[in-house]
């Protein structure tokens, strides 16, 4: 008898997953094809920064619907101490607010929403400081990928077709080159079709054998900016030309014993801070997992978090008040009283006194926290033709209100939502490096899996494996079907509006590589195609 295997989306039993233990390293992430290539690197003789970079190179041929080469990037790397790398591109000078006028939100579907794609820039500055195998050698991988084409892993394909109303009635110029390259026939490919775009793989083999210097100031710049001098962008040579990645100093909060880190504005990492400031006044242990008191008492702190995130966070050069002034002690305590039996309706801020993919690499020199992101499924719906290059939609993350400190301007950095995570022991001891991608899910995502390990002490993968809470809006709380629903029916009767989802993509995807006593403990999200590996 011969099986014919059709459905490669339909899981109708529960698949548990273990934690992935070794010594000499490990690497996850959410495609895994990507995983293997940072494995490759491994067994090369490269290190962990190697690892993740091949990975995130390889996830913008595999997992297309979440990165691309024109998208943004953040890091956190630990050498003996911490250091943080933003990625993301700045608008360009045109971007200035009189071309916003009428409209209330920047249009994530247009030229408007495309600041410098940031991604690029950080796989170069990150390989310069600790990279050892050679620059070129880590796009092996992932031209492969591109050229001899690979099968499309189930959840990419999911989102992929969740695409296609997006952007197949897109029918301005801009568009076209995007719907050609990733919608060939009108639709988008299935689950184990091989797909490949041999274009990527030219820009790909351009980047590496120029060290990037070809996206930035050479070819690759003068391609983006005449499709964008053709079709109505706002970006030049100049604006590329400019770009600048900027190596910063990641912000902490302790939590019960756990210093967490993450990176400072213009990313939203600083709300997963918050909340944790002000759920360490709880007792949450005292409380089983699954309860109505444990989510009800995190889903207001995260409310209060992002009332402050929302209104305060920009580039951090336009910020009226600090990031250390939001993840005070002090403040948290005030914000902490907010807090009752019942849900707020509307939270506000306060004013403090005084589509994307996530990896982790390790060994046991380095650890890597490396994230990048197209904003929304395939970003702006712009491609550049005869390159792979598809732009990010990241300046959607500007608000058009001059008051606010977000509002759009020309060479200014957009509110981020995409967040590294790390991990340490308060004496500096380095755990490891986490991550929940998501939009406005990755601060709660980050939230969830530190009260996990801490407040619940679940190991990694049973940390990510574990049932979801999301905040929407005002007093709604969506739920993951796997949450009991004598919490879900108790969570109301709190005053919440509860919605449950059965849509696993809505409540993010994670990776998580813990260290102890020397073993490198490593997990990868259920809710996503990928893998850990270690060896």
């Amino acid at each position: 008898m011969t099986i014919h295997i059709q459905n490669l989306t339909d899981y109708p039993y529960a698949s548990g997953r273990r934690v992935v233990m070794g010594k000499r390293g490990a690497v996850a992430t959410s495609q895994p094809l990507a995983t293997t290539a940072g494995m490759e690197m491994l067994l090369a003789g490269g290190n962990a920064v190697d690892a993740a970079l091949a990975m995130a190179i390889a996830l913008t041929v595999v997992e297309p619907t979440s990165n691309g080469i024109g998208s943004d990037a953040f890091a956190i790397v630990w050498d003996g101490k911490l250091h943080g790398l933003n990625g993301s591109g700045k608008s360009a000078q045109a971007c200035t607010p009189n071309r916003f006028e009428g409209l209330t939100l920047v249009p994530p579907l247009s030229w408007l929403a495309v600041t410098v794609p940031g991604a690029v820039s950080a796989w170069r500055a990150l390989w310069e400081r600790w990279g050892k195998l050679p620059f070129e050698q880590l796009f092996e991988p992932a031209i492969r990928y591109a050229e001899e084409g690979f099968p499309l892993s189930p959840q990419t394909a999911r989102a992929w077709r969740q695409s296609e109303q997006i952007f197949l009635p897109l029918e301005a110029p801009e568009f076209q080159p995007l719907k050609a390259v990733c919608f060939p026939g009108d639709r988008a490919p299935k689950a184990g079709e091989i797909w490949g775009s041999e274009a990527h793989g030219k820009t790909l083999r351009a980047i590496a054998q120029s060290g990037g210097e070809s996206f930035y100031r050479g070819e690759l710049a003068e391609q983006i900016a005449q499709f964008a001098a053709d079709t109505g962008g706002l970006l030049t040579k100049a604006d590329l030309a400019d770009h600048q990645p900027e190596w910063v100093d990641p912000i902490s909060t302790a939590y019960r014993g756990l210093q967490v880190w993450e990176l400072p504005p213009n990313g939203q990492g600083i709300a997963a801070l918050m909340t944790l400031n002000i759920l360490e006044g709880f007792d949450l242990a005292k409380y089983p997992r699954d309860s109505i008191d444990s989510f009800h008492l995190q889903i207001e702190a995260m409310k209060l978090a992002f009332a402050d995130t929302y209104y305060h966070v920009a580039d951090p050069r336009f910020m009226p008040i600090t990031a250390e002034q939001l993840i005070r002690k002090t403040y948290a305590a005030e914000r902490r009283q907010l807090i009752g039996e019942t849900a707020i309706a509307t939270p506000t801020y306060g004013i403090p006194k005084g589509g994307t993919v996530y990896l982790a690499a390790a060994d046991q020199e380095l650890m890597v926290s490396f994230i990048q992101s197209n904003y929304e499924g395939f970003g702006s719906g712009i491609l550049i033709p005869g390159t792979g290059i598809a732009l990010h939609n990241r300046g959607a993350g500007f608000v058009v209100d001059p008051e606010h400190p977000n509002t759009v301007a020309p060479a200014k950095r957009p509110f981020h939502t995409i967040i590294p995570g790390f991990l340490t022991q308060l004496d500096g001891t380095p755990l490891g490096p986490f991550g929940v991608m998501g939009a406005p899910m990755q601060p709660q995502g980050h939230t969830q899996v530190v009260v996990n390990l801490v407040d619940y002490a679940m190991n990694p993968q049973a940390a990510l494996d574990a049932p979801r809470w999301r905040v929407l809006s005002g007093k709604t709380v969506l739920l993951e079907s796997t949450v009991p629903r004598s919490v879900a029916m108790g969570l109301s009767d709190r005053g919440h509006t509860i919605q449950v989802s059965g849509e696993v993509g809505n409540f993010g995807k994670g990776q998580l590589i813990l260290k102890q006593n020397g073993v490198l403990i490593a997990a990868s999200e259920p809710r996503a195609d990928g893998i850990a590996i270690a060896l």
